[in-house]
């Protein structure tokens, strides 16, 4: 495989020579209790796994399907929620920035920022997440080519900070539909960078619930082979202890209980990638 840059977060690195690292947690904050039990729950598996691992939950779904959707806590206690959650577990923090004038409040406690998929074109956001000094994870719009995404690391890199990581999570396929090409992740990694793997995401149906995004939940453990198989730096994958309950995300969220015997075998299959 092509070598890339390692970026750090934390205690957590992404790139050549480091091992396979995860990106977990809900989509949204649901409340303070669940981001720590969950947050708790993801570090003892870890542990367990022998794994490096970064929590993510968002503070506002800003691109909901419908008007009506639950968007999260808000910004300001969503970033003190956060700070629980690595105070509690010592995981580093992943959350999503949607405007310019968040991204200095966020990176006070997050150690990535995360430009959302459909922002990732947002030169002033870019630009602005960037200059915090914080790891950036941009991941590509759904209306992107991999080709494309050199333009949106040099808007970061250009900015004075080199610490980029690139997320594929599918590209629009017709209606309400998304598919992800596994030649995108060697295409992304040759500008050099690190590149995680969306699972969940990938396995949404956009608007296809009439108000609320479907989506293809069953296909999560495959799909997530897949990118371990074609030489990912990480994976990110939504986790709920109760999928049907989730206020986002909830068709596409990977069972708490899945998560451990999951991660067991993406390390195995990394370990016969990285050693073909």
């Amino acid at each position: 495989m092509v070598a890339v840059t390692p970026v750090s977060a934390g205690a957590v690195s992404f790139g050549t020579g480091h091992p396979l690292a995860f990106i977990l947690g809900p989509c949204v904050i649901e409340s303070e209790s669940h981001a720590i039990d969950t947050g708790v729950a993801i570090a003892d598996i870890a542990k367990r796994v022998g794994v490096p691992v970064v929590f993510k939950a968002s503070f506002d779904k800003a691109n909901r399907t419908s008007i009506s959707s639950y968007r999260g806590p808000g910004l300001e206690e969503g970033v003190r929620v956060l700070a629980k959650v690595k105070a509690r577990t010592g995981l580093p923090i992943l959350t999503d920035v949607h405007e310019p004038s968040q991204a200095g409040a966020v990176a006070g406690v997050a150690d990535i920022l995360q430009i959302p998929a459909f922002l990732s074109r947002q030169t002033d956001l870019i630009v602005a997440a960037a200059k915090t000094g914080r790891a950036i994870n941009i991941k590509k719009g759904q209306f992107l080519a991999p080709k494309d995404m050199k333009h949106a690391i040099a808007k970061v890199t250009e900015s004075g900070n080199r610490n980029v990581i690139v997320t594929e999570r599918g590209v629009s396929f017709g209606y309400n539909n998304l598919v992800v090409d596994p030649r995108s992740f060697p295409m992304l990694r040759a500008f050099g960078y690190p590149v995680v793997f969306d699972v969940t995401h990938s396995l949404q149906l956009p608007g296809a619930g009439d108000g609320v995004t479907a989506g293809l939940a069953e296909y999560i453990e495959p799909l997530a082979q897949a990118g371990v198989a074609a030489g990912v730096d990480g994976v990110f994958l939504e986790v709920h202890e109760e999928p049907s309950r989730a206020k986002s995300d909830a068709a596409n969220a990977l069972k708490l209980d899945r998560l451990e015997p999951l991660l067991r075998r993406l390390v195995a299959l990394d370990k016969i990638v990285r050693n073909a």
